[in-house]
């Protein structure tokens, strides 16, 4: 999706209106979660967007993020490296660094701004 943040212009994050797309098959462990992403503009060399998750858990990669979340919860377990599950809620702001291996499991749709 385009870039949406422009100086001086207010962006209510929570009321974005997102395109949802099913994720990969090979990255779905449980339901049918879709996400979605838009860019709200780069700042400095780094990518900003929001990113939302609908119920359902999935794989990733990570890449070297800071996020903070705005809504919804999730839980994160770490395959690598074997950091402990984390539990995440509105309000909650976590770094991930590239390589990380982990497994999404969302119970309420999550969104969260995201600097990467």
């Amino acid at each position: 999706m385009s870039r949406i943040l422009n100086p001086g212009v207010v962006v209510h994050a929570t009321a974005l209106e997102l395109v949802h797309e099913p994720l990969p098959a090979g990255q779905v462990v449980a339901g049918a979660a879709t996400t979605a992403w838009v860019e709200l503009g780069p700042y400095a060399g780094t990518e900003i967007g929001v990113w939302e998750m609908t119920p359902g858990a999935a794989t990733d990669v990570e890449i070297d993020e800071v996020f903070v979340v705005l809504i919804g919860r999730a839980r994160v377990e770490f395959t690598e490296p074997g950091f402990p599950t984390i539990e995440l809620a509105a309000g909650d702001v976590m770094r991930l660094s590239a390589g990380m291996r982990t497994i999404w499991t969302v119970t309420e749709t999550l969104r969260k701004i995201s600097i990467a």
